[in-house]
């Protein structure tokens, strides 16, 4: 066969990856990040269905069908997948043998290589040691002995994960002594079999900040990341994502590179978040999501192209798109469940008139229903020339949703 030949046909079979607007794709979860990778997909004239469990879910407002069911019914699975031509998830913690009842009918991805790793911390810990990504050191935890066993070995204090089931903190605590142990309930978490451990116990990595670098890859071996995101927490959950991070060059370029090295790693096809550690020397990866991010939510105004549009592209084999920011400086602000509470408190609701007052804010709202104190609701991004100004301009915003209640 000649070069050409050769050539021809790689195109040819490159081309049968591709799925063109007008295509079905399937969403697996009816979150907030379904919700808004459907409307970046029907914006490019894609159709979304999405199966979730009920049809009030965020994403079942903007979908072009619904399929309602529990993620164990794979009768209602598969007659879903039949309608799509290809399918992504919302979430990691799905079943793999929902991930197989819809590969049966529809190319899915991640796969369910890339989700048994993103189940669970100790698979995932191990898989990305093994593939030479810096991590905090740790060590297996099945019980209060173990546990303190843990602490001598890595040093006092440490951090103790469930392996399985963990999100926004929960099944997280803290350990600086062999004494708080004690204060854990060791039983019941869950354990991923082959005896492996319910438990993962971390190394405390003392950070200067917290970062995140989303990383798209196509079926096809294409990849590109966005620019560096940092991110301040609050009670575990995330609350503003600023862009660019204040880290220098140099720990950008590492940072992304170390995003490529984990998608290529996996296989990966779609979209991931890793979420890192960033001390004085060295990056240290947190944990990754095979994802849209909450932190990726800045891209929406700041990137030429969003974290959504490019999970479209990557699943669907279309080219990547650019990567870069179209303002010098953004900010994003998770809205909690909290300010509905307070506004409620004072027989109100928020104060978006007063919010949507403050220049060059917009405004995100997921569709919830119940606003639960610590549930995400929505988010606010500000864009601008400068980042402190962009994000003291965008917490007044928040703080205006509670004016003139009380």
């Amino acid at each position: 066969m000649s070069g050409n030949q050769a050539s021809e046909t790689e195109q040819a079979a490159v081309s049968k990856q591709v799925i063109l607007p007008g295509a079905t794709i399937g969403m697996v979860g009816g979150g907030q990040l379904g919700r808004m990778f459907a409307m970046a997909a029907a914006r490019m004239g894609y159709r979304v269905g999405v199966f979730c469990g009920s049809s009030d879910e965020p994403a079942a407002e903007v979908a072009a069908f619904t399929v309602c069911g529990p993620l164990t019914d794979h009768s209602a699975i598969e007659a879903f997948a039949k309608r799509c031509d290809v399918i992504t998830l919302e979430f990691e913690n799905i079943p793999a043998d929902t991930i197989a009842a819809c590969s049966k009918h529809a190319p899915t991805y991640p796969d369910a290589s890339v989700l048994a790793m993103a189940q669970d911390r100790w698979i995932e810990k191990t898989t990305l040691r093994e593939a030479g990504i810096p991590v905090a050191g740790f060590e297996p935890v099945h019980d209060r002995e173990t546990a303190i066993a843990a602490g001598e070995k890595l040093g006092w204090p440490i951090i103790v994960k469930t392996c399985r089931s963990g999100y926004d903190g929960k099944g997280q605590h803290r350990l600086n002594s062999p004494d708080d142990a004690a204060n854990v309930e060791w039983a019941g978490a869950e354990s991923g079999g082959d005896g492996q451990p319910p438990w993962v116990a971390e190394a405390l990595i003392p950070f200067e900040r917290e970062a995140s670098v989303i990383v798209a890859r196509t079926l096809d071996e294409r990849v590109e990341t966005f620019p560096v995101f940092e991110n301040d927490h609050q009670n575990h959950i995330l609350d503003e994502t600023k862009l660019p991070a204040e880290v220098s060059p140099e720990m950008q370029t590492q940072a992304r590179e170390i995003a490529k090295r984990v998608a290529e790693h996996l296989g990966l096809v779609g979209l991931l978040c890793v979420e890192l550690f960033v001390t004085k020397h060295e990056l240290i990866v947190n944990e990754v999501a095979p994802r849209p991010h909450n932190s990726g939510h800045v891209t929406i105004e700041a990137c030429a192209t969003s974290q959504f549009e490019q999970h479209v592209r990557a699943i669907c084999g279309l080219p990547l798109g650019d990567t870069s920011m179209v303002v010098p400086a953004a900010s994003m602000l998770n809205l909690l469940g909290d300010i509905w509470v307070a506004a409620e408190l004072n027989g109100a609701s928020p104060n978006w008139e007063a919010c949507l007052e403050t220049p060059g804010v917009a405004l995100h709202l997921y569709g919830k229903h119940a606003a639960p104190a610590g549930r995400k609701m929505g988010h606010l991004t500000a864009v601008g020339g400068d980042l402190p100004e962009v994000s003291e301009r965008l917490r007044l915003a928040r703080e205006r949703l509670l004016n003139g209640l009380s």
